[in-house]
């Protein structure tokens, strides 16, 4: 029964929180400052993801056919490939290098 108590409370303060954003005020949104930081969120938030994803396992760090995948979709974004060509790239190369033995 807690499992529910704590799903229904944090669906409570999500929903709290999605509603007080429309209060905010449209002069607080549109400050320089706000603007800026709302600008490179999403890029930050990104790049935070990938690099977690790529050399974390658990609470352990490690250095596995990910990062060479992660590498080799850096080069072919480099080359200007299409995001398609840079997706099968990345997961060619992990997948060459797990078969090859060379990581989990």
């Amino acid at each position: 029964m807690s499992t529910w108590i704590a799903v229904i409370t944090a669906s409570v303060i999500a929903f709290g929180l999605k509603l007080a954003g429309y209060t905010v005020p449209r002069a607080r949104l549109e400050h320089p400052r706000v603007l800026r930081v709302t600008q490179v969120l999403p890029a930050a938030l990104l790049a935070s993801l990938v690099v977690l994803q790529t050399f974390s396992t658990g609470t352990h760090l490690v250095l596995d056919a990910r990062a060479a995948g992660l590498g080799a979709a850096v080069v072919a974004l480099l080359l200007r490939a299409p995001f398609i060509v840079v997706v099968i790239v990345a997961a060619a190369t992990a997948a060459l290098l797990r078969l090859g033995g060379f990581a989990s």
